[in-house]
């Protein structure tokens, strides 16, 4: 039998409905290994056109033709096509086959073979198609013993390593998991063989080939899509590879592939979810400890368990919040694995949580001393960017990049108050000046401001305020609200204001005299001056603003 799942030519020659047709090769004799993947009969000179490759045409030469040009013609166009042999039966048509057409099939490469008794055709199809059908039957039952044994491996504790060094025994060949653009996640080689060399080397060799053609996989080479968890149709989530260092690959050890990646498309999937509610339930302790929920006393055990120790120096609350628009939908193990990463490079105990509903990623650090805050919240947003990034979720557009909030370092008894508050603050922060990081108790007056954003006095507030100011910057150019802004921000000074906005003194005198004569006050009043960095402010969170 074929170990491709077919039967040879010579083995369906051996079945005794052909045998019994005493067939003899007249052509292509060192092509019997072929391999027939269906049988054909007809009768027809176009019968080609009807045929796919691969299959054994019994014919008795009805359609052949009678003149030379015919005959060539029509075995040619059948050697094209890829068809594993040809068997004409003798009688009525040829007493023995014509010279041109053994010449022809010779000169092709096509198994040519006449049948010197009458056989029924209807008994050889049913002979060789259950043959094929047999064949293809005990490829799938191996195909099916790799599946069992790769499940009894993780059943039995293994995991993705076993299941690849499963299948690189099966195959005799070196078999790798990847990530869809191509990155290298595990490796496996055979116990034996020429295949048992360093896969890392054949990965290297494997790399090389892919960069060296334009597209398609490497010469030798299997790839099977192990299916991902993702919304569109056809995601991936890895892909299995295997390359011919050893025997060829075949089509069995692709039918073994394609059943190990719907057990590793489980595997990985399995992998996701335990790795999200991990990050779900430090979130959930870090949002009880906010609330309350978790006593200062009860905490550090609990925060212990879930691999936080951060020993006797003080604990850095902070929050990272992102744009409702980004907020990864099912990838939040994703965003937490690389914020994660990103962030072993800090130096300092991390306890990093996730909370998808509130789209916060909120986390607890471990100080060794107060005097080292500015300095770790630096590290930490920087990181934390980085994650987000890598994690494919930073926006592009003004208002859209993650907004962090760093809190009062302090004891366990102060950390949830610390927690709760960068929470609040982090929603209030967004909108204002983009930095890499926001100090929640400078945002104190936004945080007041925020929390009035539905009290209906707060929108009535900021009209009388500004109002003929937005009334103006609506209608009218240049837009003065951005040289109060700047002015205030620089505390009145003139000269620092001008420079910012890059305007001539006189230029933003008179923008400055045109403002305050919209508003009907005077811009060097201290309760003017409160009045209209609160109204600022608060516009900002005050609807219809």
């Amino acid at each position: 039998m074929d170990t491709q799942g077919g039967i040879t030519v010579q083995r369906a020659l051996e079945l005794p409905g052909l045998r019994g047709g005493l067939p003899e090769v007249v052509a292509g004799a060192d092509r019997l290994q072929r391999t027939v993947r269906w049988v054909h009969a007809g009768e027809v000179p176009n019968i080609a056109s009807l045929l796919k490759g691969g299959e054994l045409l019994l014919t008795t030469g009805l359609g052949l033709g009678t003149r030379p040009a015919e005959q060539r013609a029509f075995v040619r166009r059948l050697a094209d096509r890829g068809i594993a042999a040809l068997v004409v039966e003798l009688g009525p048509r040829f007493a023995r086959l014509p010279a041109t057409l053994v010449e022809t099939a010779r000169a092709a490469g096509l198994p040519l073979v006449q049948l010197h008794r009458e056989v029924p055709f209807v008994t050889v199809t049913e002979e060789i198609h259950t043959e094929i059908v047999n064949g293809h039957y005990a490829l799938l039952q191996r195909a099916e013993e790799v599946h069992r044994r790769c499940t009894g491996a993780l059943l039995g504790g293994g995991g993705i390593p076993q299941v690849l060094g499963i299948l690189a025994d099966f195959t005799a060949n070196p078999v790798f998991l990847e990530t869809p653009d191509g990155q290298l996640l595990y490796a496996a080689a055979c116990d034996s063989g020429e295949a048992a060399a360093d896969p890392l080397q054949v990965w290297e060799g494997l790399r090389g080939q892919r960069e060296a053609r334009a597209s398609g996989p490497p010469t030798g080479a299997v790839l099977v899509d192990v299916p991902g968890g993702g919304h569109g149709v056809g995601s991936v989530r890895a892909r299995l590879a295997l390359l011919a260092v050893g025997p060829p690959l075949l089509p069995v050890h692709r039918m073994a592939a394609e059943r190990a990646a719907g057990i590793l498309a489980v595997v990985l999937m399995q992998a996701r979810q335990e790795e999200e509610l991990a990050a779900r339930g430090r979130g959930d302790f870090l949002t009880d400890l906010a609330e309350g929920r978790i006593t200062a006393e009860d905490a550090p055990g609990q925060a212990k368990v879930l691999g936080f120790k951060p020993g006797d120096g003080p604990l850095l609350p902070a929050v990272m919040r992102l744009a409702s628009e980004l907020a990864p939908t099912g990838n939040w193990a994703v965003l937490a694995r690389a914020v994660l990463e990103e962030l072993s490079s800090v130096g300092v105990p991390v306890l990093l949580g996730v909370r998808p509903v509130e789209g916060r990623v909120p986390l607890l650090l471990g100080l060794r001393s107060e005097t080292e805050r500015t300095a770790v919240a630096d590290r930490v947003a920087a990181a934390l960017r980085a994650g987000v990034e890598r994690a494919g979720l930073m926006g592009a557009r003004a208002g859209t990049q993650p907004v962090v909030v760093v809190g009062v370092a302090g004891g366990w008894a102060a950390a949830g108050a610390g927690l709760r508050h960068a929470a609040e603050t982090a929603a209030a922060a967004q909108g204002l000046p983009e930095r890499p990081w926001y100090d929640a108790r400078r945002l104190d007056i936004d945080l007041l401001l925020w929390r009035l954003r539905e009290h209906p006095d707060l929108a009535a507030f900021v009209e009388r305020a500004i109002g003929p100011l937005q009334t103006h910057d609506r209608a009218s150019r240049p837009s003065l609200l951005p040289t109060l802004e700047t002015y205030l921000a620089h505390a009145g000074r003139k000269a620092e204001t001008a420079r910012e906005l890059h305007l001539n003194r006189q230029t933003l005198y008179n923008r400055l005299a045109r403002i305050a004569d919209l508003l009907g006050t005077d811009l060097d009043d201290p309760q003017t001056v409160l009045a209209l960095s609160l109204a600022l402010r608060a516009r900002r969170h005050a609807p219809g603003q």
